[in-house]
């Protein structure tokens, strides 16, 4: 194998090892189940070192990977086979920041109920804390389908966790 090879692979390992845990957070708040983030992580990294020998400007590098990520993660979408949730038991890491432990997990349930596109955008652009020109070209539609998307993904939020509210008091009064 000719050296540039050895030193392509030595980057892309290094590029892998240094981004995957931040790439698998975004993808479990896009799919809320871990062993989908991984696949999907995976799947994003196979991809990016099928095309690595091409890529030239290094400093971009995690927006094409994010952009790999959430459209892996939409074609697991379409997939129909791939909507049973294998268990409803949150994962030892936290995928967001420590806190309220309750209010987290209230959360994280309230995203998984959001639709998926919704759900894409409103990882991008308060996860991963992208502005709505980035999120729209990563996710390849206009600003203003960000726009509505993120009006309509916040909405949907909110419901999702007005209704755990009310069932968790609910709950407690029972």
């Amino acid at each position: 194998m000719p050296r540039g090879a050895d030193d392509r692979d030595e980057a892309f390992g290094a590029y892998v090892a240094g981004r995957a845990d931040a790439m698998r957070s975004t993808a479990y708040l896009l799919c809320g189940d871990w062993h989908l983030a991984e696949d999907i992580v995976q799947n994003a990294f196979i991809k990016l070192y099928a095309a690595w020998y091409r890529v030239v400007r290094h400093e971009v590098l995690d927006g094409y990977v994010r952009r790999i990520v959430v459209r892996t993660y939409l074609d697991e979408r379409r997939r129909g086979w791939r909507r049973e949730r294998a268990t409803e038991s949150l994962p030892e890491t936290a995928a967001v920041p420590v806190g309220d432990p309750e209010s987290r997990i209230m959360l994280l349930r309230a995203l998984a109920a959001v639709p998926p596109r919704q759900r894409a955008v409103l990882v991008l652009r308060f996860w991963e804390d992208l502005d709505i020109a980035a999120t729209a070209r990563l996710l390849g539609c206009s600003t203003g389908t960000v726009k509505s998307q993120t009006s309509r993904g916040l909405d949907a939020l909110r419901t999702a966790l007005d209704l755990a509210e009310a069932t968790a008091q609910n709950e407690e009064m029972a």
